[in-house]
């Protein structure tokens, strides 16, 4: 098979060093793409200075004019762009659809945010010194905008960079995941066909050593990062990025409350834990139901879960999928086992199916058990009875993560209290933390990051501050 090429300053580029890619349900290599080395990296950073040059020249019209027209290709290509997301990643087809219209729609904000970077005027004459002075705060452009990017959503993450990236008049240079690299190669090439300076854009896999000469490069201004917190916290230590935005991992918590709508709860609660083969930053991994109403919720939740389909991911019926790979399959088991072995039940689950790790839900866990205080990043569910509210709030707090957390209620008092007390970057009454939609604020505390994604908000990570004043 020939390799894919790589994207270089906008054009393809072989190499003798590649990658292959295997499909996670037949376990297939089907694929190979080329891997860039340290010359294709040094070439990458001089060509994306070029780039930056040319994009903080186009005007905001213009550049939100070129993101439009990637949103028409983007929806010509959807159902290519969906099937290399499940050949290569593995994600049921129906999760496959929903996150290429999302990564549409994160465009088409993008576009529209290109137009409403506003300039912010300061007043002078507050004091006797600024009389017959205006100045202005202008958002400019940093440079060059370095994305790293995940398996679990190959395309949506990629855009939520690359497209505020654009917006904002950078060049931008993609790492994609050398799990799904091809997904990543696929939307270069439609940037490209959008029209977009072939110098601001290129997409180079490469290995996780050459990456962290990137990330090292005094040339990059920005790096943006999804991925592990141990991976994103090195690099963040190692670079000398003048803006970093960290998106890590988390133990996402739900807590049920008795008052709650136990259908809905239960029903939103699946969804979550285990859309994407539980392989999502935000999924459902703890749940925390009161006493009162926790063994009938529990059973719940056991017949639903029992209730999914694992196999294929192209076959309509498939609720949930293959994990990345056999071994992190092979690892999540492992941490059932281990659970068990320190006490804990498993409720349903707990098993392989082939290569295929069956949903779990496992009770009788305590807090220090790596399924609750560790991210599992897997078909995993723990759930665990408390008395109080307070109780609940102290064990969704009691975690090195900080990302998203939910909480079912109608006691509008004690969902403003949890709001004001749990500790993470968003807090979702009557709904699961794996929500998003992707015009809002999106990103942790704690060890789950810092800064902040959606397309406005990524646009102000993207670009400097800078004051102007005019003597008149």
């Amino acid at each position: 098979m020939d390799p894919h090429p790589l994207i270089l300053g906008g054009t393809n580029r072989s190499t003798p060093s590649v990658i292959p890619i295997s499909n996670p349900y037949s376990l297939v290599t089907f694929a190979e793409v080329c891997a860039a080395g340290p010359d294709e990296i040094e070439e990458a950073i001089r060509i994306a200075e070029q780039g930056a040059v040319r994009m903080a020249a186009l005007p905001a019209h213009k550049r939100s004019e070129l993101l439009f027209h990637l949103v028409r290709l983007m929806e010509e290509e959807a159902d290519i762009l969906t099937d290399i997301i499940v050949r290569e990643g593995g994600k049921v087809r129906k999760f496959a659809a929903a996150e290429v219209a999302r990564a549409i729609g994160t465009i088409r904000i993008s576009a529209e945010e290109a137009v409403r970077i506003h300039d912010q005027m300061v007043p002078m004459d507050g004091y006797p010194a600024g009389e017959g002075r205006i100045a202005m705060i202008m958002r400019v452009p940093v440079g060059i905008v370095l994305a790293i990017t995940p398996f679990n959503l190959p395309l949506n993450q990629i855009c939520h960079k690359a497209g505020p990236a654009l917006a904002a008049g950078n060049s931008c240079i993609i790492k994609p995941p050398s799990a799904t690299p091809l997904t990543g190669l696929k939307f270069g090439e439609l940037l490209i066909r959008a029209g977009f300076p072939k110098e601001a854009v290129s997409v180079i896999p490469c290995r996780s050593d050459i990456a962290e000469r990137l990330a090292t490069d005094k040339r990059i201004s920005c790096l943006s990062f999804t991925g592990s917190p141990s991976v994103g916290w090195h690099l963040r230590s190692i670079t000398p990025a003048r803006h970093v935005t960290l998106e890590l991992g988390g133990n996402a918590a739900v807590i049920v409350h008795d008052d709650a709508d136990q259908t809905l709860a239960a029903s939103r609660i699946i969804e979550g834990a285990y859309s994407h083969t539980g392989q999502v930053c935000i999924s459902v991994q703890r749940v925390f139901i009161q006493r009162t109403i926790a063994y009938r919720f529990i059973y719940e939740l056991v017949s639903r879960c029992n209730a999914l389909v694992t196999g294929d991911p192209e076959d309509p019926a498939t609720d949930v999928g293959p994990m990345i790979t056999p071994d992190k399959a092979k690892e999540a088991l492992q941490r059932i086992e281990e659970a068990v072995s320190q006490g804990a039940r498993v409720l349903c689950g707990g098993r392989l199916s082939g290569h295929l790790l069956l949903p779990t839900i496992i009770a009788d866990t305590t807090p220090d058990m790596a399924v609750n205080c560790e991210e599992v990043f897997a078909p995993i569910l723990t759930v665990t009875p408390y008395e109080s509210f307070e109780d609940a709030i102290a064990m969704v707090n009691d975690s090195r993560f900080g990302l998203q957390a939910g909480i079912f209620t109608k006691d509008l008092g004690l969902a403003i209290h949890a709001s004001k007390t749990i500790q993470c970057g968003a807090v979702l009454i009557n709904d699961i933390p794996t929500f998003r939609i992707d015009s809002m604020p999106y990103g942790g505390v704690k060890e789950s990051g810092i800064g902040r994604e959606g397309p406005y908000y990524a646009i102000r990570e993207m670009t400097e501050e800078r004051l102007v004043i005019i003597r008149s």
